[in-house]
């Protein structure tokens, strides 16, 4: 079966589009909405059209949607359907907010990409349209998250991934026209809708309707600040994903750097987050081992990931008694940082801030839980995603690539072993807590220590650990994507769960792809296996692999909280949740008294 493209003949697969033959064969057609990765081709934007000609007749169709027949004659370039691509440009870019320099997403924005690839220099429809129609207003309601509908361009990305990654639909198609624009579903704004604020319609939203919630002059404000002492810290994946931001090769470690850097702009102690992952394994493995020796909640869910945990409380809420109470790694970081820290280095903790560095935008969310706040200050101030912090590193006039390395500089909280910094990919906590539950309840260390079962990118992956003669063996499971946590969740209600403990991620690959992190245009993760392999690399070169043998972590028990699980480790590292599930506040069934039938 062969076509004709711009007087070439090609050969097609049954059932290809146009659309994908071009892109196979190297031919280029200007296309919006259509977002490969996710097999989504809605048509709504109608840039990638062409004329063809087949059995039909001569017309204009779009590429994205149409279906190759045999002999199909296609014209992608002539003046007409050049002419023709520009004018649904225009009136594309006439329907949107053009203050372009004021956007998070200049400089990166697929609707300007389109602008020049069609030729586009000057626009025929601007101003003729209304700005900001009623009902394309920006929410900024979210703690993570805004959403600016007067810059949604209709391409209903967001709503995809919402629905097919994360199962959680949060995000609706409302109004007709040019009053058409991306809604929360049965709620009055982003902060009270179903939304779990992951930050995945974020990573597919080709321009800036949807963003994390820049907090970067609050940081500014507060390293100017002389009566304030900054204490920063960051993730573990944001150590091989920040570098990207900077032209560097995916996965290539920058920790130094982004230690030297923040030297650089004037925070005063720089923390590794790393630390606080070690302190969790130590808590949730004690709180594992407790449910399967005393007849605990199983499976037990991990509680590092904050989009889980909203997913839980708001679509789930029957399954908190199995999430356990440890706080994320950023949580007890925070409680830390103003309570064991500050008495180590007689600091008075009032004065003292400290700025996360997440590849989350769920995290944003975490921050402001009222659980994590001590007489009403928050543990962690606040969280920037890995997005703000590049763009905070050029406000200051810094290329991350030109740093030199330095170390952390705090004695107390920034040594970690492999088992922490394996946090950032999926698999990566299970694997972790599997390392220490096995020592604690053998004696000594897995004879393997890397869990290969619980790696790789597959929705759902399950190990089956041997304990030992007098504790047999417990089977544990990963997933990552909400949609994918969901049947695990049900199995676990219904009492049909053969795992002890069950790892969820909201992020398809774990934190190293999650809502903050780098966006690669018309991309869905492409460096997803990248990011993990270098993160694995990292755990295999560090000296310690386990964190029951962080020494760190040792003197921390030794000097301050006492045993695992002790009281006041739960006061400083343990939480609780709540359901936030909405439900009709007037049913049928109660007030069934009060309906009448007429005729």
């Amino acid at each position: 079966m062969k076509v004709t493209i711009n007087g070439k003949e090609y050969s097609f697969r049954d059932g290809e589009t146009i659309l994908e033959l071009a892109k196979r064969n190297g031919i280029f057609i200007p296309s919006l909405c259509q977002f490969e990765p996710l097999g989504h081709k809605p048509a709504t934007c109608r840039v990638c059209l062409v004329e063809i000609m087949d059995k039909n007749g001569k017309r204009m169709a779009a590429a994205c949607e149409t279906p190759l027949s045999d002999g199909m004659v296609i014209d992608s370039i002539s003046r007409h359907v050049r002419d023709m691509q520009r004018t649904q440009v225009e009136l594309i870019f006439a329907d949107h907010d053009q203050d372009c320099v004021s956007c998070v997403r200049h400089g990166d924005c697929e609707l300007q990409d389109l602008g020049e690839s069609v030729g586009l220099s000057r626009n025929r429809f601007t101003s003729k349209l209304p700005q900001k129609p009623q009902g394309r207003t920006l929410d900024e309601t979210a703690n993570g998250m805004t959403r600016d509908m007067s810059k949604c361009i209709r391409c209903l990305r967001c709503v995809e991934v919402c629905r097919k990654i994360q199962g959680v639909a949060a995000l609706t198609l409302d109004g007709k026209g040019t009053d058409a624009s991306i809604g929360v579903g049965m709620a009055d704004d982003h902060a009270t809708s179903a939304c779990i604020q992951c930050g995945q319609c974020i990573m597919v939203c080709p321009t800036g309707a949807l963003a994390e919630k820049d907090e970067n002059d609050i940081v500014i404000d507060m390293l100017s600040d002389p009566e304030i002492t900054t204490v920063f810290a960051f993730a573990p994946s944001v150590r091989v994903v920040l570098g990207e931001e900077f032209g560097l090769a995916p996965g290539v470690n920058v920790e130094g750097k982004i230690v030297g850097a923040l030297k650089a702009i004037g925070a005063d102690i720089v923390l590794d987050t790393d630390f606080a992952a070690d302190a969790v394994i130590m808590e949730e493995g004690t709180e594992l081992l407790h449910n399967i020796k005393h007849g605990g909640k199983l499976p037990m869910f991990t509680s590092c990931c904050p989009g889980w945990v909203n997913y839980a409380e708001k679509h789930f809420p029957e399954i908190l008694p199995h999430v356990s109470t440890t706080r994320s790694p950023q949580a007890v970081l925070g409680a830390l940082a103003k309570s064991y820290l500050t008495d180590a280095m007689e600091i008075d903790p009032g004065r003292v801030r400290v700025i996360s560095i997440m590849p989350c935008v769920a995290k944003k969310d975490e921050a402001k839980r009222p659980e994590l706040a001590r007489n009403g200050v928050p543990d962690t101030d606040v969280v920037i995603t890995v997005r703000e912090f590049a763009r905070l590193l050029r406000r200051f006039g810094i290329n991350l690539s030109d740093v030199d390395p330095e170390p952390f500089d705090n004695p107390f909280m920034s040594s970690s072993t492999g088992a922490a910094v394996i946090f950032g990919s999926t698999g990566g906590v299970m694997e972790a807590a599997v390392r220490m539950v096995h020592a604690i309840l053998t004696g000594r260390e897995l004879d393997t220590i890397e869990v290969a079962p619980l790696r790789g990118m597959e929705d759902v992956k399950e190990a089956e650990i041997d304990l030992g003669p007098e504790n047999g063996r417990i089977k544990v499971a990963i997933c990552h994507g909400l949609r994918n946590a969901q049947k695990l969740a049900e199995d676990a209600l219904a009492g049909k769960s053969p795992y002890a403990f069950i790892e969820v991620m909201a992020c398809p690959g774990g934190c190293v792809d999650g809502g903050g992190t780098s966006r690669i245009k018309k991309k869905y993760h492409p460096h997803a296996k990248t990011r993990q392999q270098a993160l694995y690399r990292m755990d295999r070169s560090m000296p310690r692999r386990q964190s029951h043998n962080n020494p760190q972590i040792r003197k921390m028990y030794g000097d301050y909280l006492g045993e695992p699980g002790s009281h006041k480790a739960h006061d400083l590292l343990h939480t609780c949740y709540s359901s936030r599930k909405k439900v009709p506040s007037q049913t049928i069934e109660k007030n069934r008294e009060r309906l009448t039938l007429t005729d």
